[in-house]
Order: structure tokens, then C-alpha cells, then sequence
């Protein structure tokens, strides 16, 4: 490990919706940018350009950040203090496949990459190169601080706690991020220190555990303002594209939740993909939303198609670097890894054991939870009880996720098949095992050997 500035090592480093923030991070922070940045991808083209961008944004702001990039991960992380996982295979490709091929068996997903038949998929592509990435961590810098990026993100790191325990880890999701800003705003109160917001579950499936200004609760506040604003979900009914599926109808389907559960879900984009309410499988026609809109594969490669050809326009001037400083800002993983190092006192929200900050879930619970962190890793604040029906559910995904990992780990279809029926959104042992089959047969490609088609191994 360094002794002064940190290596940050950033496997996945073409993700673009953290690559380019991590480069404006890495280059922006005092406490980082006499540091080394690593970049791996397995795409040389693409690692080329964000060497490049690296380089150049570094020059422009005459740091003495010290850039390596390799195709090869095990030529970058000798002496790494951080390494970020950040990668994935043809994301969204894969995600629409997911979502496509179980919508005929009756699951809609508006996401696909965490909970349902697309989080265990997304886990069987995914999993064995963190698995091979941990591997090589053990050898060349076992002292690092592993950090999962990758959804689903609490699937991935139970597996890093469960089966590398000996590595320091945690993971991260950047739903989160904004939270404290935005439910202050709703509240009507300022967002400074007597703004306490507290929300907690596994990551994408969180609950509003305390929301309170100055000692007086402001949770009814916030509950009003989104039922204010989901008076403008019914006009989406009529529109139907006019969102995006992950916001397709928020607002209302929050405040039915809450008024269903006696909780708030907090990353509503993610969580109605986790109750069976919104599957369109009510019969009574007394259902208030329509059923949750599938993942759009167009949408998300053209967002990815536009950021790369900014990318483009940088590294071949055609635009001033000097844009890229005021475009971009941090990012989760680069501003907690600037917490850590520079031991600045900031809390972030953290996915990781629960240790007793939900007194009525176990302590090896992998949970996000507030957390305060330094060098020693993360300690979550006390966060009192998830209610009653809330944890049972909370504990149902946690279950799908830790069976999940154990499946990707050893290899074993059947226990993938045993995923797939605890998991809360399949209903049919017979449906199951056939969309597993096609999903598998679909997939082939990027799964490892012994999860893929008779045929195919």
C-alpha cells in the first residue's frame, strides 16, 4: 500500500456513468491527485480514450496524478489501497433479454439488474469476474479496500463478504446519493445538520426509518408533498411512454406503499419491482396503476451512445477540455474513497453488515445503511426497527440474493433454480424451471461453462 497518496484501481473503467466522474474526482481532490489512478478495461479502444481523457483533463489542471491503464488488471494492481468494480457484459443487451423473455412468463421488470429473473441473471454474468478479479486482489494487494459497484450490488457483496472474507469490502449504489437534498426540499426544512434522515433495507428495497428537523418528525411533510405531486401521475396513464419505466407512475405508487406497508420507500425506481402489486395480475379491476413498463434497451443505449460520443469530442478536441470541469462533479465511490483516505468525517450510505443498527434484523443482514467511515471501514449509525411486513419482505430478498451468490459461486444451476423460486416475484415451479431454460439458452455467451446449455459446454 502507499504511504502518502492512494492507488485507486478501477476495473470496468469504459462504465461510463462512473468512469468519466471518477477521472473529475481523481484530478479535483487534493487528497487524491498526487495519488495514482489505475484504469482496466477489457475493451482496448475504449480504455485508450479514457486514458486519454484521464491524461488530459490531469494536464489541463496541472496535477501530478499519476495514470496507468492496462487491458490486464494484474499489470495495475500491485500496491492498489482501493479497487473499484465497475464493469459489466453488454448491460443493457442482457438486461432487455431479461426482461423481455420473462415478461411471457408473467414477471414484468422495469429495471431488471437487481431482484427478479434479471438480478439472478445479471449475477450469473457478472459474479465469476469478480470472483477472478477477488482472486487476483488476494495476491497482488490484500490489504485493499474492495469496492462492489456493480448491480446487483447487494447480491455481490454478500458473495465478497460471504466467500472473501479475508478481503476488506463493501459495496455501493449511487440511488442514494441526493436522498438527504431532495426529501429536505420536500420537507420544507434546510438541508444541514438538524436534518436527519435515516432509511434503511437491502440496496433498491430501502425504507424512511426517521426523517426529523430539529427533533420534530417532517416524515407526514414529505408523504404530503409526494402525494402532491402524484396528483401529475395520472396523466401517464393516458401517456404511457411519457416516462421512462423506472419512473413510470412514482409518485403514486410511493404514497399507495406507504399507505399500504406503514413505511416510504425510498429508490421507488427500483423497489415496485420488488412487490407483486404492480405484475397486472389483479383480477377485481380495483388496481390504481397500470402494470410497471419494461426496461427500455433503446433508451439506455442511446444515453451510452451520447456519452461516449462526448468522450469523442474531447479526446479529439473538438470540445475544450475545459468543459469537462464544470460538466462533471464526484462521484459515490471517488467521494467516499476521499472520505476514507483523507479521513474528512463524512457519512455515506453504505451497504454492509448490519451489526445492530436495525435492532429486528440479524447482524449479518447485508443492509444499506448510514454509516460513518475511515480507513477502518464503514460503521453504521443506529437506525432503529424496519416495520413489521417490511423486514419479512426485506428478509425474503436477502435470502434470494445470499442463495444467489452461493449459486454463481459453486456453479450450481440448481441452486440458481432454488434463486429464482425464493425469489418474491415467481410464483410457478414449472415456469420457472422453463424460463430458466431459455434465459440460460439466450445467454449462453456470457455465462461460465457449467451454467450454460448441455449443448453449449
Amino acid at each position: 500500500m502507499s504511504t502518502q497518496h492512494p492507488k485507486v484501481a478501477i476495473l470496468g473503467a469504459g462504465s461510463l456513468f462512473f468512469g468519466r466522474k471518477a477521472v473529475w474526482q481523481m484530478v479535483h481532490s487534493p487528497h487524491l491527485n498526487g495519488g495514482t489512478l489505475a484504469l482496466v478495461d477489457v475493451d482496448a479502444d475504449r480504455l485508450a480514450k479514457m486514458e486519454k481523457l484521464a491524461r488530459m483533463v490531469a494536464d489541463h489542471n496541472k496535477v501530478k496524478l499519476k495514470i496507468e491503464a492496462s487491458t490486464d488488471r494484474k499489470d495495475v494492481l500491485a500496491d492498489a489501497d482501493f479497487v473499484v468494480l465497475s464493469f459489466a457484459d453488454r448491460n443493457a443487451h442482457f438486461r432487455g433479454i431479461d426482461c423481455e423473455l420473462s415478461a411471457k412468463y408473467g414477471i414484468r421488470m422495469c429495471s431488471g439488474d437487481t431482484i427478479g429473473p434479471g438480478g439472478v441473471m445479471r449475477t450469473a454474468r457478472e459474479y465469476p469476474q469478480i470472483i477472478a478479479a477477488c482472486r487476483d486482489i488476494e495476491t497482488l494487494c490484500p490489504d485493499a479496500w474492495v469496492i462492489n459497484y456493480i448491480n446487483p450490488t447487494a447480491v455481490h457483496g454478500i458473495g465478497l463478504r460471504k466467500h472473501f472474507p479475508q478481503l476488506k469490502s463493501f459495496a455501493l449504489c449511487d440511488a442514494q446519493w441526493g436522498l438527504r437534498m431532495g426529501y429536505a426540499e420536500l420537507a420544507g426544512v434546510p438541508n444541514d445538520d438538524k436534518f436527519v434522515l435515516l432509511t434503511t433495507g437491502p440496496n433498491h428495497f430501502t425504507w424512511v426509518t426517521k426523517a426529523e428537523y430539529d427533533g420534530r418528525d417532517v416524515l407526514p411533510k414529505i408523504v404530503e408533498a409526494i402525494r402532491d405531486k402524484a396528483d401529475g401521475d395520472a396523466n401517464e396513464q393516458v401517456q404511457g411512454s411519457a416516462k421512462q419505466s423506472k419512473g413510470f407512475q412514482n409518485n403514486s405508487i410511493a404514497a399507495e406503499l406507504y399507505d399500504t406497508l406503514g413505511a416510504l420507500p425510498t429508490v421507488l425506481g427500483h423497489t415496485k419491482e420488488y412487490v407483486r402489486y404492480y405484475q397486472g395480475l389483479g383480477k377485481a379491476g380495483r388496481d390504481k396503476h397500470d402494470p410497471l413498463m419494461l426496461f427500455e434497451v433503446p433508451d439506455r443505449v442511446a444515453r451510452t451512445d451520447a456519452c461516449w460520443a462526448r468522450v469523442d469530442e474531447y479526446v479529439t478536441g473538438k470540445a475544450p477540455i475545459s468543459e469537462f470541469d464544470t460538466e462533471f462533479g464526484p462521484d459515490p465511490a471517488t467521494d467516499v474513497i476521499e472520505g476514507m483516505w483523507a479521513n474528512l468525517g463524512k457519512r455515506f450510505f453504505i451497504n454492509t453488515a448490519n451489526n445492530g443498527a436495525v435492532p429486528n434484523m440479524p447482524d449479518d443482514a447485508f443492509l444499506e445503511l448510514y454509516c460513518d467511515l475511515s480507513m477502518e471501514g464503514p460503521k453504521p449509525l443506529p437506525h432503529g426497527d424496519l416495520p413489521v411486513g417490511v423486514r419479512g419482505m426485506s428478509q425474503q430478498v436477502l435470502d434470494t440474493h445470499e442463495i444467489t451468490a452461493d449459486a454463481v459461486h459453486a456453479g450450481s444451476r440448481d441452486l440458481l433454480r432454488r434463486a429464482l423460486l425464493v425469489d418474491p416475484l415467481t410464483n410457478s415451479i414449472g415456469d420457472t424451471e422453463a424460463l430458466l431454460d431459455d434465459l440460460i439458452e439466450a445467454e449462453a455467451d456470457a455465462l461460465a461453462p457449467e451454467l450454460q446449455p448441455v449443448g453449449v459446454r
